[in-house]
This record gives C-alpha cells, sequence and structure tokens, in this order.
C-alpha cells in the first residue's frame, strides 16, 4: 500500500486536503482500512457494518493506542492531529459502499455532523418549518374542482410506455487464443481504394424512440409478383431408399391385338427351351442367395473372426498418480523390453486451472515407468516442474528424456543411475533384496545408507529429479503440443541450414506450441570459451547448489535455467496473423522396423549407444563441419484450425533490415474441420503422412501439392489421436472420443473402417504399437502410386473441364451479339475497330526497327 510522505513545514496544510472541503463537506475525510484494522475494530466489510447499518462509533482512546503502537503503519496516522484534537470520546466511521468520496470508509471530524447522522430530523418538522419559512411569501389559493376532458393523452403515454415481452438472451463473446499477443503491424493505406479501409456510421431508424403515427397517408400500386430464389445442392450420404410404381396396363382392344398376333407365337416358342431350364435351376439352388455376404462365413476355428478382435493383455492401476487424471503421452523404452512411461495431467479446463493454480502448484504429476511384470506398483518416477504433455527418449541415448510442459518450458532427465533397475524389474522382489545385500556385502565402519537406499527398499518407487530446464523468458508462452529429436546424422545452425553431426549424438530436438512459434533446442553449451573471471564465480556457486541437491545428475547442468532455443521458426499466415501449430513431422525420423531379439542380451545395446558423453560435445569444433545438401529441411505442419501446412526451417534474410525471417509455408489445405491431433509419417513410407483432426483424417503424399490422396467422410464421433502400424503397411489405428479404435486397412476397403473396438469410456489420447514383422510392403507401394496416378488424372480432367466450361461460355456470347440478318452488334464493331488498331501499331513498330528508326519502347507500342 502506497502512502504519502509529508513535510514538516507544510503538514498542516496537506492534512487540510485531506477532507472533502472541494465537494462541500469539510467535516468528512476518507480513509483507507486494510483488512487487518477492520479485525482490530471490528469494522469488516459487508460482516460487521453493511449497508443497512453503515455507522460505527469508535473510542478516540483506540484510535490513539493504535497510533502509538503500530506509529506510522497505522492506517489512522495521516488523520492524527484530527483524531487528538477531537472533541467528544467517539469517533463515528461511517461504511461507504457506493464509494461516494473514493474510499469504503470515511470518519466524520465534527460532532454536529455526527449527531446529524445518527439522529436525522424528522420529516415532519421539516415540512413544519418549510411551511412556516413560506407562509408570508405565498398566499394559498385552493383548487377549482374542473370536468376531466379526455384530449388522448392517456393513448399516448401507453404506447410510449416500455413493457418488455421478449426474454433476454444472454450472449458469450470470445476470441481465439491464438490471436493473444500478436505483434500488430501497422502502414499506411489509402482509404478509397480499400473498401474494407474505412467504417461508413450511417443513420439509422431506432424502434425504441419512434412515436407511431395513428393516420398515414400512403400511396399503393399494383405491381405484378417477383421472387428470386436460390438453391445450393448439398451432398448427403447414401441412404437406401424404396419406390412404389404401379404397372401401365392394356385396353382390351389392345390386349387382344397382342395376344392374337404371330410376333407373340413365335417368342413364346422360341424362348419355352431357355424358361424351362432356367425354371429347374430355380427348383435345385436358391436364386437369391447373395455370395458375397457369404463368402467369408465359413472361415472358422484357429483363425476365424473372434480371433480378429483386440483383446486387453496388461493394464496399470494406482490409485494415487493416476486418479481423475488423463493420459497425455505414453512412449516404450527404447531398448529394455516391456518397460513403458506413462505422462498424465490434470483433467481440468483452463478456467478451473486458474482458479485451482494455487493447489497444482503443491503437487504435480509426475512420469510413471511401468513394467508387465509389476502391474500394480511403478518402477520408476520422473519428477516434473509442470503437468508433461509430450515426451521422448533420445534416440542416441535411451537414459536422456525430455519433455515439454504446460508453461512451455522444456525438461530434461537422465536416468542412468536407475537402468539397472528397469532391467530387473522382471525379477519383482528379488530386486530389493539384491540392492540390500550389494549395500550389506560393503564393508565400511562410517557408512549410512542414502535417501536412494530407503527408497528402493521400500514400497514407494524413487522420484528422479529433472536435470536442467529452459529459461522461462525464453520458452514458449503456451502449452508445448509436440516435440521431436533431431537424428544424430546431422544437427543445424542459426540459419537452419544442416551440417554433418560429428559426434553422433542427437543433440538437437525440436518443439511446438499452440503461441505460433517452433523452437529447435541445442543440448550443447553455447558458450564462448574465454569467461569473465565473474561468470566463472557464477558458475560455481551454480555447481555447489546443484552438488548440495542428493540424487540430480549434473549431466545438463550448463542448461538449467538459462536455455535458450538455437532458432525460431514462425509460419506467417497474413502480414498481422500467424498459424497456430499443434503437431509435426520431420522426414527423419527415427522408427523400429525390426523386432528386438529377446534372447539376446540387453547389455548389448548400450555398447551402440554410448558413442560420446555430453561433456566431451560441450566444446564447438573449431573445423567447420561439412555441408548436408541431401538432408530435407521440408515438414509438415498441424494447426489449432485444422489446416495442414507444408513449410521449410530455413531462415531467409530480410534485404531492408537485416533480419532472420521466416519462410511462407509452400502449401496449405484446410482438409480438418477441428484441431490437428495426429501429424505422423509411415515407418515404412518416409513419403507418406496421416494426419488426423477434428471429425475425419487424411492421407498425404510429400511432393504431390494438388491436396490428399485419401480423404475420409465425417466420422459419427470426433477423432481424438492416430497412429500407423508398425507391422502392416496399410494398416492404421484411429482413436475416437467415444473409447472405440477404427482400424483401417487400406487393402481390404476405404470408404469404412475394417474393424471397430472399443476400449474404454472415455476418449483415446494416446495409441503407441509395439514393433513386429513387416508383410504386404509393395502392395501398399502399389496402391500409393495408383492414388497419385488418379489425383494427376483428376486434375486433369477439371482443367479440361473447366476449357471446356470457358469455350462454351465464349461460343454463347459470340451467338447473342451477333444478329439475324448477318450485321454484328455495336461491341463486336469495336472490338473488332481496337484489334486492327493494335494490329497497325504492331506493324509500325516493327518498319520502324527495321529502318533503324526505333530504339526500344516508345509511344506507339501498345
Amino acid at each position: 500500500m502506497l502512502r504519502p510522505f509529508h513535510l514538516i513545514s507544510a503538514k498542516k496544510d496537506e492534512e487540510h486536503d485531506l477532507s472533502m472541503a472541494s465537494m462541500g463537506h469539510p467535516e468528512i475525510f476518507p480513509v483507507v482500512l486494510t483488512e487487518k484494522t477492520q479485525e482490530l475494530f471490528h469494522c469488516r466489510a459487508d460482516i460487521d457494518v453493511t449497508a443497512d447499518t453503515p455507522y460505527l462509533l469508535v473510542k478516540k482512546e483506540d484510535l490513539i493506542h493504535d497510533m502509538k503502537s503500530r506509529a506510522a503503519v497505522s492506517d489512522f496516522h495521516p488523520f492524527k492531529k484530527l483524531i487528538v484534537d477531537y472533541p467528544g470520546e467517539e469517533l463515528l466511521l461511517v461504511f461507504d459502499r457506493e464509494l461516494t468520496y473514493g474510499q469504503i470508509f470515511y470518519l466524520i471530524g465534527t460532532e454536529e455532523a455526527k449527531n446529524s447522522l445518527i439522529n436525522p430530523p424528522e420529516p415532519e418538522e421539516e415540512e413544519r418549518a418549510a411551511a412556516e419559512g413560506t407562509q408570508d411569501e405565498y398566499v394559498y389559493k385552493p383548487p377549482v374542482r374542473k370536468p376531466w376532458i379526455s384530449l388522448g393523452s392517456e393513448k399516448e403515454i401507453e404506447e410510449e410506455s416500455v413493457k418488455e415481452t421478449t426474454t433476454k438472451i444472454k450472449y458469450m463473446i470470445s476470441r481465439p487464443h491464438k490471436e493473444f499477443g500478436i505483434r500488430m503491424k501497422f502502414h499506411n493505406r489509402n482509404a478509397s481504394s480499400d473498401k474494407h479501409g474505412y467504417v461508413e456510421c450511417t443513420s439509422y431508424q431506432d424502434k425504441n424512440f419512434t412515436i407511431h403515427q395513428l393516420e398515414h397517408h400512403v400511396g399503393t400500386q399494383v405491381v405484378p409478383i417477383e421472387k428470386d430464389t436460390g438453391t445450393q445442392t448439398k451432398w448427403t450420404y447414401p441412404k437406401n431408399a424404396t419406390t412404389q410404381y404401379y404397372p401401365r396396363q392394356f385396353s382390351d382392344e389392345e390386349k387382344e391385338t397382342y395376344l392374337s398376333s404371330e410376333e407373340l407365337k413365335n417368342f413364346i416358342v422360341s424362348v419355352s427351351t431357355r424358361v424351362e431350364i432356367a425354371l429347374q435351376q430355380n427348383e435345385i439352388m436358391n436364386a437369391f442367395f447373395d455370395d458375397w455376404k457369404a463368402l467369408a462365413e465359413d472361415e472358422s476355428g484357429f483363425v476365424g473372426k473372434s480371433d480378429v478382435f483386440l483383446k486387453e493383455y496388461q493394464s496399470f492401476t494406482d490409485l494415487h498418480y493416476l486418479k481423475d487424471r488423463t493420459v497425455s503421452c505414453i512412449c516404450w523404452h527404447p531398448t529394455i523390453y516391456g518397460v513403458v512411461a506413462v505422462s498424465v495431467t490434470e483433467r481440468l479446463s483452463y478456467e478451473e486451472r486458474v482458479e485451482q493454480s494455487g493447489k497444482l502448484l503443491l503437487w504435480n504429476a509426475p512420469i510413471l515407468f511401468w513394467s508387465f511384470a509389476d502391474p500394480i506398483h511403478p518402477q520408476l518416477m520422473l519428477e516434473c516442474p509442470e503437468d508433461i504433455y509430450c515426451f521422448q527418449f533420445s534416440p542416441s541415448d535411451p537414459n536422456i528424456i525430455a519433455g515439454g510442459c504446460i508453461n512451455g518450458q522444456v525438461v530434461l532427465w537422465d536416468i542412468t543411475e536407475y537402468e539397472d533397475k528397469l532391467r530387473s524389474a522382471k525379477t519383482g522382489a528379488g530386486s530389493k533384496s539384491a540392492t540390500v545385500n550389494m549395500f550389506r556385502e560393503l564393508k565400511c565402519p562410517s557408512f549410512q545408507p542414502s535417501f536412494m537406499l530407503e527408497q528402493q527398499i521400500g514400497k514407494e518407487p524413487h522420484m528422479v529429479r529433472y536435470c536442467a530446464v529452459s529459461s522461462i523468458d525464453y520458452s514458449h508462452k503456451s502449452v508445448i503440443t509436440d516435440l521431436h529429436w533431431l537424428p544424430d546424422l546431422f544437427e543445424v545452425n542459426r540459419m537452419g541450414t544442416v551440417f554433418e553431426n560429428r559426434a553422433g549424438i542427437c543433440a538437437q530436438l525440436v518443439t511446438c506450441s499452440t503461441d505460433c512459434i517452433i523452437y529447435f533446442w541445442d543440448l550443447r553449451s553455447q558458450k564462448p570459451a574465454t569467461q569473465v573471471s565473474i561468470e566463472k564465480k557464477k558458475e560455481e556457486k551454480v555447481e555447489k547448489i546443484i552438488a548440495a541437491l542428493p540424487d540430480v545428475p549434473t549431466t545438463f547442468k550448463h542448461l538449467d535455467l538459462s536455455w535458450k532455443p538455437l532458432i525460431k521458426v514462425s509460419l506467417p499466415k497474413s502480414e498481422t496473423s500467424e498459424y497456430s501449430p499443434t503437431r509435426l513431422s520431420l522426414k527423419e525420423e527415427h522408427y523400429h522396423a525390426r523386432t528386438q531379439d529377446k534372447t539376446q542380451p540387453q547389455g548389448k545395446a548400450e555398447a551402440s549407444v554410448e558413442k560420446m558423453t555430453y561433456a566431451q560435445i560441450l566444446n564447438v569444433s573449431a573445423k567447420p563441419p561439412k555441408l548436408l545438401e541431401n538432408i530435407s529441411t521440408n515438414f509438415y505442419v498441424g494447426t489449432e484450425d485444422g489446416e495442414v501446412l507444408y513449410t521449410d526451417w530455413k531462415m531467409e534474410r530480410d534485404g531492408d533490415s537485416g533480419r532472420l525471417l521466416s519462410q511462407k509455408p509452400s502449401s496449405v489445405h484446410s482438409v480438418h474441420d477441428g484441431l490437428v491431433h495426429t501429424i505422423q509419417r509411415s515407418p515404412f513410407f518416409k513419403d507418406i503422412v496421416l494426419s488426423v483432426g477434428g471429425w475425419n483424417f487424411a492421407i498425404w503424399k510429400e511432393g504431390v501439392t494438388t491436396g490428399p490422396l485419401l480423404q475420409s467422410c465425417c466420422a459419427a464421433k470426433r477423432y481424438t489421436v492416430g497412429h500407423w502400424s508398425l507391422s502392416r503397411p496399410g494398416v492404421f489405428f484411429v482413436g475416437r472420443e467415444d473409447g472405440n479404435i477404427d482400424i483401417w486397412d487400406l487393402l481390404e476397403k476405404t470408404h469404412e473402417a475394417s474393424q471397430t473396438q472399443n476400449v474404454c469410456i472415455s476418449l483415446i489420447t494416446s495409441i503407441k504399437p509395439w514393433i513386429y514383422s513387416c508383410t504386404s510392403r509393395a502392395s501398399v507401394l502399389h496402391y500409393f502410386d495408383r492414388e497419385v496416378k488418379h489425383l494427376e488424372y483428376f486434375e486433369k480432367r477439371q482443367e479440361f473441364r473447366a476449357q471446356e466450361r470457358e469455350q462454351l461460355e465464349h461460343e454463347k456470347l459470340m451467338k447473342k451479339t451477333k444478329v439475324i440478318g448477318g450485321q454484328h452488334s455495336r461491341e463486336l464493331m469495336e472490338e473488332k475497330t481496337n484489334q486492327d488498331y493494335i494490329d497497325f501499331l504492331e506493324l509500325e513498330k516493327s518498319v520502324l526497327l527495321r529502318l533503324g528508326l526505333l530504339k526500344g519502347q516508345d509511344r506507339f507500342s501498345p
């Protein structure tokens, strides 16, 4: 609370300024009371004092005691002189709900004003005093009774009176989240050249203030009735329909004529043999039996229909961490078989999350590691600063995990110390006894079990603290919706150019958010080798703090709270707006195309990963890396409004300002009617992309800019997620909001799902299949090639039809301009004259050029 500071020499003048003398009330002094002061003097707003009982008498001694005990902190300190010089024993404190004098409370500085407010004069005495004062000035004249004569005023009053007959409608107007914080760009523009550049406020008739005329002269004229109508054909879903018709009957004369004709007799004789054969066949077999429907009914036994349905293999339940929460992301461990990581978020709307923000800061849902050997207890937990919406294992080092938070920060974990615990999860309780025996074998008298040992021995899984988190000032301003690691084959610089990755370790990742920005992050330190001594001291302090924390790996200590993005890529939509990305798909992604050998010892996976530690690649080499031109920098992006973009992450330098700017998307298609939940490339074909959003899905081919190869019709329920099958190239799974999963097989049928399986009663948020062998790759490749040719043929037919329509319109126009007598219309003659003049100018120009009298363009050129 800001309090005024007064000079000693001008103290008396400032105290007089605290009253409402400017408003004609010098006895009123507005005062600001804090909640603590209200509790001390029992004057809490709307509790102790209300609008009905706004007055409270406060003892003068209590106020002086409060000013002595709290000194300048007291709310009554500015009115010290008024309180000390007050003649009475009690001061009047008034509760002003309407804020008439600027504050919610005010003091009365005189006894007369206090008595007038507490004991107001009776209205009869005021009226008597007013009557006595006016008796000498005015002479009373009794009214004369006159008959009432109606002049129609009561009708006007009744017509002008406001009567509410319709119920009020409540509207809530909001603005899309993507438009918050958009940078505005203003420029000069001529208002007359743009119809949207100005707004004309014309006068209009307000029905609320219109006097209805009782008499009005109107002239009428009879005109023929005209009506303009339009219709738009709307495609609907095909439906089965029936039609009832009646046969056309011959008359008696026509019947006799046809029955007695020779043509009928000859026809019956010629077809009698075939009719007999057909009747015999109808007796032998059922002519109305549908062979196509019964084609697969005989398939039963070991590979029957009952074996194609999805079956629940295992479910993981935890009443403490998973209750009343939503699964946001699922990832299989890349090298350890049977271990899956799950991130969960609070099931709250945006308004509910804002109201409960204080409660959510006290506890955040961790990332849980589950093992199929123990579906009840999680094996490991990763501590999260905020709710995690997406995370991924590093392809080169599975012990490094990156995640995106709801507040826009990127988090890094290192679980190298707990890898053995995850590998030994199959043994169940045997791992606990092995851990205890391992520490018992250490014969050290001063040894005491650490916090890690207590958690390993107990039932509670170990909580791993994150190694580093990005700087909040340089992170996303909204929730991170997608995260991908760049492959270990290449790396990018600040311009977006692709270079060779010499270290062979995935050290860069890309994130996208609904704040219209895509960030590229680098795990390596970007600081120069020579540092100032002050910076070194700061780093030493940070290292001491990190070392003091228990069980915190120092893998990314150089990034914690200071991590900044390497590249900032925006998706410009127009000069003032941008696209809001939700999902992205890079061409170079990591997929497991073969089954892991379960009989092979899992320790071999570590040798291939451990190429170089992050501490060894912090310092950038002085030798320039090799430029890679065969790596594509284009990628697909799905937006919040249902668009699918194809753009490039390379930056362009502005010629005027010299700043680095993002490129505009090369193609934009509005295919989905809602938020895009999935943009994923096929693990078997890098140029085939699946997009799921809204009520439909689409399949795209990179390089085909005319549209998707396949677009489904609107489903009965909204789609929430999708994923390609890792065993069959033509199969993918689509999750719906009603808890069902649609299984689509492109080689079987494309107009509907091959199978629909119910999984749960709530919406499907994530699908991650396991790895099996690959089949039928050639057939699916042939299907995609056929769809590309079909799309090209469709585009050519559209161009051909457009040319035909233009030619027909031109012929119709030429027919309208011609007259029956062979004479031409005025428009056709003017067009012919203009064409002749242009031909003349071309001829004149060519002659002058040949003679050498004309050099370049001049006024004769058309």
